[in-house]
């Protein structure tokens, strides 16, 4: 069978398709050969003939986006038993056979229905058959063969990222590389130049070039300056078939933005300056601004101000601005306009971030001339010191001169300063001052003892303009007169032992003086002179402030005398001195040998503070006594106990008292004696106590019938009998309830009820099993047992 492709009709193909067919399997591997074989009558011998030539077939083509109103002929499928009488049938299978191909069983042609696409599946795998006719035996074996989709350019260059956004330095060298882009193309690139793409560029000259073959996209153009130009916009054009006419392109653009370098010094718009500032400025104030210009950005814009050289460069300072850029001058000292009315200030202004590269350019810094002009204000009158301290002494007469304070006004007009004290405070009105000579006064008499120190306030305004003020704070110092006599330092409790020797010192005492140390550190020490000579005590000046109190004789006696009063002189150092007389107390007391005090007359325990410490112990100790036996008679009376059984015929368990008359035996208002009935009966019925029910109430616990069997109410008319009958029962109402108290335990009634009268035979010894709570109580019914048997 041969296979004959209609490629062979194509110019291209003509010498392929004639080397096929002349030459055959023998030089390609496309030809299949099978054996014929003739079969014969059953048992005659197999006949062996010549091999005949079996499938010929070629690998088919067929163009892909055939248009054409008939389905395109693809190729023939031929057997060599094929004798042109139509007995021969061929048969095509595998992938888009009888829907894409479908071929002519009779003669064998092989045809495409529909237009196929490379792109989506560049070739087909089919099999074909020929088979009688009659019989349906295949006259030859099934054989493989593919149809390929041949390509056309159909499909022009795509670029898939764009469009692109990149930068390039500005001043960058002629051929520096930009961007690389590529472009796809979804033809065959193995056959012919579908698929072979040649870059262009559209838009983007003179500035840019691409490489046809690469695509990579380069500067040029030498020194391209950001500030001239920023942004540019290059259009890029992939093109197939080699660029060719009649191939297919593509385009995209590129984005291409200029990054600033540090190419640009900076500079000032003027040459000189010039600046007004008062002389009011506060120091440390912003008084004015100063740029210089940078046309590039970011950093490579950022610069430093300095003040390079002129006679105002201590006066001012400059600082810059990162956010703006500026250069911020500010105030370093005060200006006054009478000494200094103007400045000249030379100020640079240079990048801080350099690029050698382009320092061919520089220097990159600028340099101006500030002058700045101080104005005139009409300033407050100014004190010649910053402060003042004054002093005056105390008990100084009204009016007198304290101190005077100066002040003058700065301006050139020198106005006349007028003087006043600000009455802040009370310590102001203490003071006077002139307002024309600023001259300050005394307004009271001061005591240095009882204030030492007084701050005041002095202003001073010019009588042109009153409203400008200035302030001065004025210290005033208290100066000290020796006007307080000195005294004892404290109250001394004095004690001389009835054993005591001559010379022995009992005492020594000390003085104080409010006056300062100038006029009271030193104190003399005396008796009084007017008195006669003391037999008993005499004094002795230490001469450090101190005085030494000495006995004279030799044993005391507390019954004969126990106190001595000795009046001492003393007088300090001041000008004129001053004295003052006190009078010690001494107490005469038994010591013993090692002169510890052992004790002293009754009235020592009295002192000018109260009772001695001896008295406030015995007081102390007697109240201590007193409370314990309060708290013993209290503890008696609660610890006292009401008898266990009062008595035999008392066996009331309640007994309700009434101030005024009720209503005899029926009145039981007064008492609820729910909770001695059975809980569980109170709870659930409750009924009233002035009718009889005629009913009991049943218990949660037992029946009725339980309750009927014991004759509760017999028990309680015999108990009220009784208690109508005993003589011994008090006149008032008394009421006697005989409730159910529940069931009875096992252990049997402890109950005290005529258990005086009744002897039982009872066993109490179980009652120790119970545990410790019942202790007691075994304790108690054994002593009645034992007392029983005995």
């Amino acid at each position: 069978m041969r296979i004959t492709s209609t490629s062979c009709i194509c110019p291209v193909l003509v010498c392929l398709c004639f080397v096929q067919r002349c030459y055959g399997a023998a030089h390609h591997g496309s030809i299949k050969v099978t054996r014929n074989q003739t079969k014969h009558i059953e048992g005659e011998t197999e006949v062996h003939h010549r091999p005949k030539r079996g499938w010929v077939w070629n690998q088919f083509f067929v163009l892909e986006e055939h248009m054409g109103p008939d389905p395109q002929y693809v190729g023939k499928l031929h057997s060599n038993s094929d004798k042109g009488d139509g007995s021969v049938k061929y048969i095509l299978t595998g992938e888009g056979a009888g829907t894409i191909f479908i071929i002519d069983d009779t003669t064998g042609d092989i045809h495409s229905t529909k237009s196929l696409d490379r792109e989506q599946k560049t070739h087909y795998v089919l099999h074909a058959q020929a088979i009688d006719r009659r019989t349906n035996k295949p006259l030859e074996p099934e054989s493989e063969f593919i149809i390929k989709v041949q390509d056309i350019n159909d499909n022009a260059p795509k670029f898939t990222d764009g469009p692109y956004i990149v930068t390039v330095p500005e001043m960058s060298e002629m051929g520096t590389s930009v961007l690389q882009v590529t472009a796809t193309d979804a033809d065959d690139p193995t056959y012919g130049n579908s698929a072979r793409v040649v870059y262009s560029i559209l838009q983007g000259q003179p500035y840019f070039s691409v490489d046809p073959k690469t695509g990579v996209i380069r500067t040029a153009l030498h020194n391209m300056d950001r500030e001239a130009r920023e942004h540019y916009s290059v259009v890029i054009q992939a093109k197939d078939m080699a660029g060719q006419v009649g191939g297919l392109s593509g385009s995209t653009t590129v984005n291409i933005t200029l990054t600033d370098v540090n190419d640009n010094p900076p500079r000032f718009p003027q040459k000189h300056y010039q600046l007004y500032v008062p002389e009011s400025a506060q120091v440390g104030s912003a008084v004015g601004k100063i740029k210089a210009n940078d046309a590039d950005t970011g950093s490579n814009a950022d610069m430093k101000y300095t003040i390079i050289n002129g006679d105002g460069s201590g006066v001012f300072s400059i600082s810059t601005d990162k956010e703006t850029r500026e250069g911020i001058l500010s105030l370093r000292k005060p200006l006054n306009y009478e000494k200094k009315k103007s400045y000249t200030l030379n100020i640079e202004g240079a990048n801080t971030h350099l690029d050698f590269r382009f320092s061919h350019l520089g220097p990159f810094k600028d340099v101006t001339m500030l002058k700045i002009i101080v104005g005139d204000v009409d300033e407050p009158p100014l004190f010649t010191m910053p402060s003042y301290v004054m002093e005056v002494y105390e008990n100084a007469k009204i009016g007198t001169a304290v101190g005077t304070v100066t002040a003058q006004d700065p301006d050139t007009a020198n106005s006349l300063v007028r003087y006043f004290i600000d009455h802040n405070t009370e310590e102001d009105r203490y003071f006077t001052i002139d307002a024309s000579t600023g001259t300050i006064k005394t307004a009271k008499i001061f005591d240095r003892e009882e204030t030492p120190w007084y701050n005041i306030t002095v202003a001073a305004s010019e009588r042109d303009n009153p409203g400008l003020v200035s302030h001065v704070p004025v210290g005033v110092r208290i100066l000290d007169v020796n006007d307080n006599p000195p005294e004892l330092a404290r109250e001394y409790d004095v004690v001389v032992c009835e054993n005591a020797r001559p010379g022995q010192v009992i005492q020594t005492i000390t003085a104080t003086d409010k006056d300062n140390s100038a006029n009271g550190a030193r104190f003399h020490f005396s008796l009084d002179e007017g008195l006669s000579l003391n037999p008993n005590f005499t004094l002795r000046d230490n001469e450090d402030n101190t005085a030494s109190i000495l006995t004279r004789r030799r044993r005391y006696s507390r019954t004969t005398q126990d106190i001595y009063y000795l009046p001492v002189l003393i007088s300090d150092g001041g000008v004129p001195p001053l004295s003052s007389s006190s009078t010690l107390t001494i107490r005469v007391c038994a010591c013993e040998r090692d002169g510890r005090v052992r004790t002293c007359h009754a009235e020592a325990f009295l002192s000018s503070a109260g009772l001695s410490t001896g008295a406030l112990i015995a007081i102390l100790l007697c109240v201590v006594i007193l409370l314990a036996i309060v708290v013993l008679f209290i503890t008696l009376r609660r610890s006292k106990k009401e008898p266990l059984i009062i008595s035999e015929e008392d066996v009331r368990e309640n007994v309700v008292t009434y101030d005024d008359e009720g209503g005899g035996e029926e009145d039981t208002e007064a008492f609820d004696i729910t909770a001695l009935r059975n809980p569980s009966a109170a709870e659930e019925l409750k009924y009233r106590r002035d009718v009889r029910p005629e009913m009991k109430p049943p218990s949660r616990n037992h029946p009725s019938s339980s309750l009927d069997s014991i004759d509760v109410q017999e028990f309680i008319k015999q108990r009220l009998a009784e208690a109508d009958l005993d003589p011994s029962v008090p006149p008032y109402d008394s009421l006697q309830t005989y409730a159910y108290e529940g069931q009875r335990s096992e252990a049997g009634s402890i109950s005290s009820l005529d258990s005086a009268t009744t002897h039982s035979d009872q066993d109490y010894n179980y009652l120790g099993d119970w545990g410790p709570e019942f202790k007691k109580l075994a304790e108690l019914y054994g002593e009645i047992e034992s007392e029983r048997t005995t």
